[in-house]
């Protein structure tokens, strides 16, 4: 049975180590922040705030934190708050370990195209450029198949690219995929899903 959007942040959780920094994008990663139990990891947000904690249980929200993705999040008591500016310092800086990405194409070389799609109305590149340069470790958390049940882990990526070869481990709801040397190596599938299935909705070479 593949995973939903919560055992998919669960399983990107289990990535993360304790003593890391850590960046989550908007979309599923943002759920990662739910999964981190009593690993001492520090979530930033481009937005300017260190120490993300968990979302806020209903009526307890406050419309002034919110994180990049402007869904309402909590504080710590570690939380600090900074400018745009010492944000992308610290990731332009290599200071943060990883981040958690969500993405609309992977490629089996770790290329990554998560930020437009030509004809659509886009905001802008946001921090993803940024970070996929900066950080030490791109985990990218998606679903494996479109809305028309084509791949997004491509052999090569069609749209636009975020970053070219950056992106070190895919989880999608069929399991985890690692980037490796000539394509891409199963980790782990998720329950009652076979490899035949993850093969079949790979477009990318599985080695």
């Amino acid at each position: 049975m593949p995973w939903d959007r919560n055992q998919m942040a669960a399983r990107a959780a289990a990535e993360l180590e304790d003593g890391m920094y850590v960046n989550l994008g908007i979309g599923i990663p943002t759920l990662v922040a739910n999964y981190v139990g009593d690993k001492d990891i520090t979530l930033q947000s481009e937005n300017g705030m260190l120490g993300m904690g968990p979302f806020p249980y209903e009526g307890e929200e406050d419309p002034d934190l919110i994180n990049a993705g402007k869904q309402t999040i909590t504080e710590l008591p570690k939380t600090a708050y900074f400018d745009s500016a010492t944000s992308f310092g610290m990731i332009r800086g290599g200071k943060i370990a990883a981040a958690v990405l969500g993405a609309m194409e992977v490629a089996e070389n770790g290329d990554l195209a998560n930020w437009m799609i030509p004809g659509k109305l886009v905001k802008g590149m946001g921090g993803a450029m940024d970070l996929v340069a900066g950080v030490g470790r791109v985990i990218v958390v998606m679903d494996h198949t479109n809305k028309h049940g084509e791949s997004k882990v491509l052999k090569e990526c069609t749209l636009p690219l975020t970053g070219k070869g950056v992106v070190d481990l895919i989880i999608t709801n069929l399991g985890v995929l690692k980037v490796a040397e000539g394509g891409l190596e199963i980790v782990e599938l998720a329950p009652e899903v076979s490899e035949a299935e993850m093969r079949a909705a790979t477009e990318a070479t599985i080695v």
